[in-house]
């Protein structure tokens, strides 16, 4: 065999009649093996040659057989002092898949769409059934995909206190371009496009839609906008904005602000801002809790 090689074969072992035909053989092991790749080498049944280590490839039948019965002239085994062996190997050929093959076999699947098709949803309006008013506009969307992304609109439209019929619904405190960013995200899962928006008046969006995500629940959102805020702090509103973490719950987004003013470069130059003396005056365990957590991580 080829050096590595692995090969399913059976085998047959029999004593040769020197005497010719007329005496029949007598057959002392006759073993079949078929085995497998990945078959325990030690298990019982079938195996695989393998030429590293084809040794240990022998019956697990012990054959006894008495000298004296093999030495019968008339049984014709010996001849000349001679036994001879006879082992006849059957090299079973297994089909082979070329690489091409197997390729062509795999069918590719496409990425998951489905937030695909609900933007186009909420886009054409099929189906709508509830119109919201905000600041004079309307929007149309779907009370059970809202229900389904929201625990607020859940119990608004579906929960004990819900008004009966309900199709209209006035939403008051919030900005048309903040609802409408709000029913992006949750038939896509996504923030819409805001590339229009520059400087303050992007930041300032991100904190209305935290503020649109707190007040009907949607965590990933308004993770989301953390993560935006947490990226994008300076020493000149990094105090106001761990006020405004604090009141909304933002513990992320704290923690964020408190590890950007802890550092060495930055503490002096944000405790000279008036947002800082805001927060000081205005939110003292927010002060406090800040005070402690700056002095944890100098000392670390």
């Amino acid at each position: 065999m080829t050096a590595n090689a692995e090969v399913r074969a059976r085998y047959s072992l029999r004593f040769a009649n020197v005497l010719g035909p007329a005496v029949p053989p007598f057959r002392v092991v006759q073993m079949q093996m078929m085995r497998r790749q990945m078959v325990d080498a030690m298990a019982e049944g079938p195996r695989l040659f393998r030429s590293r280590d084809s040794t240990r490839f022998g019956t697990n039948n012990v054959a006894c057989l008495l000298r004296t019965t093999l030495e019968q002239p008339m049984i014709g085994y010996i001849r000349d002092d001679r036994l001879t062996i006879e082992c006849d190997v059957t090299v079973i050929r297994e089909s082979q898949l070329s690489g091409d093959s197997v390729e062509s076999s795999e069918i590719e699947v496409p990425p998951c769409d489905i937030m695909k098709h609900f933007g186009k949803l909420l886009k054409d309006k099929v189906g709508a059934d509830v119109t919201f008013i905000v600041g004079g506009e309307t929007f149309e969307a779907h009370k059970i995909v809202l229900a389904t992304r929201s625990p607020v609109f859940m119990a608004e439209f579906y929960g004990q206190m819900r008004e009966s019929g309900t199709c209209c619904v006035t939403v008051k405190d919030v900005q048309p371009a903040v609802f409408g960013a709000l029913l992006h995200f949750i038939y896509n899962d996504s923030l819409p496009d805001m590339g229009d928006l520059e400087g303050n008046e992007y930041h300032e969006m991100i904190w209305h839609l935290l503020v649109a995500a707190d007040r009907y629940a949607m965590e990933r959102m308004k993770l989301l906008c953390q993560s935006i805020l947490a990226q994008d702090l300076d020493v000149e509103t990094v105090a106001t904005t761990l006020g405004s973490a604090d009141r909304y719950n933002c513990d992320k987004l704290k923690a964020a602000c408190v590890q950007f003013i802890a550092s060495s470069e930055k503490m002096d130059a944000v405790v000279a801002t008036q947002g800082y003396a805001n927060l000081k005056r205005t939110c003292p365990s927010v002060f406090v809790d800040l005070f402690e957590k700056t002095s944890k991580l100098r000392k670390t």
